[in-house]
């Protein structure tokens, strides 16, 4: 066998066993117990509860990255200035932090004890053990998805279009608003599926920080973990929700990349 042909055949199987690796594990999620059992299990009331609390929180938690992250990344796309790389690289710190550090860190800075406990107490909200702690950690762990991905749209816009709204008139928050945001949109989608995948899936910074209450605190990934050791059955059928929810992000996200890319090969 020729050396090319050797090299073929390595990265085969070295595509097979990855793909084996990655997709076994998935599809046992459905094929371990019969979906009749997956089905009785969603329809218990602490599973609901999770579920619910889950789609409830990170949608907060997507308006508050969404209204202040589209111009914080248009900021940094469109605006030099000294000590821009050192903002950039903090900003996604988070995405390279231990979960349980990012819990710890929220403690220490908003937390009863923490850095601006005081401030935040004065203004009469409760974060630890509360519904609005798990909105602040899955907005903390999820705004770098989105941030980056927007910075990334709106970096690749045409200049000229910007400047010429500005030419004819339109000051910079209508240009921003009618002509960066529609013309990134692609990317702003795509990055608000990843933020929203990750928020769905957080689960070390909710659990230090926010702690594991039904019907409270508790989102779909802590509700797994508990049910891990007494219902493996509830755990797969809440397990299977949360995949085929990734799935359809994951789906999304491939869809508006290739609109994206057919959009500017017709332009």
């Amino acid at each position: 066998m020729s050396g090319g042909r050797l090299f073929g055949a390595g990265v085969a199987v070295a595509l097979a066993v990855t793909l084996l690796f990655l997709t076994l594990p998935i599809a046992a999620v459905f094929v371990d117990t019969s979906p009749a059992e997956l089905v009785r299990s969603l329809r218990e009331p602490a599973a609901l509860d999770a579920l619910w609390l889950s789609l409830r929180a990170t949608g907060i938690a997507l308006l508050l990255i969404l209204v202040i992250g589209t111009p914080a990344a248009y900021g940094l796309a469109t605006r030099s200035f000294r000590g821009r790389s050192v903002v950039v690289t903090l900003i996604e710190l988070p995405l390279v932090l231990p979960p349980a550090v990012a819990g710890i860190g929220l403690l220490a800075a908003v937390g009863p004890s923490g850095l601006l406990g005081d401030l935040v107490e004065s203004t009469g909200v409760q974060l630890v053990f509360e519904t609005a702690g798990v909105v602040v950690a899955l907005t903390f762990v999820a705004s770098p998805f989105y941030i980056r991905q927007a910075q990334a749209a709106f970096g690749a816009l045409d200049r000229s279009w910007l400047e010429a709204s500005r030419t004819l008139g339109a000051s910079e928050a209508r240009t921003f608003l009618r002509v960066a945001v529609p013309a990134a949109m692609p990317g702003l989608a795509s990055g608000t599926a990843l933020a929203w995948g990750r928020a769905l899936g957080e689960f070390g910074a909710t659990l230090v920080f926010a702690g594991s209450l039904q019907a409270v605190t508790q989102t779909a990934p802590l509700a797994i973990v508990e049910r891990f050791g007494s219902d493996f059955t509830g755990a797969l059928a809440l397990s299977a929700v949360l995949v085929a929810l990734s799935g359809a992000i994951l789906l999304a996200v491939k869809l508006l990349a290739g609109s994206s890319v057919v959009a500017g090969a017709a332009g």
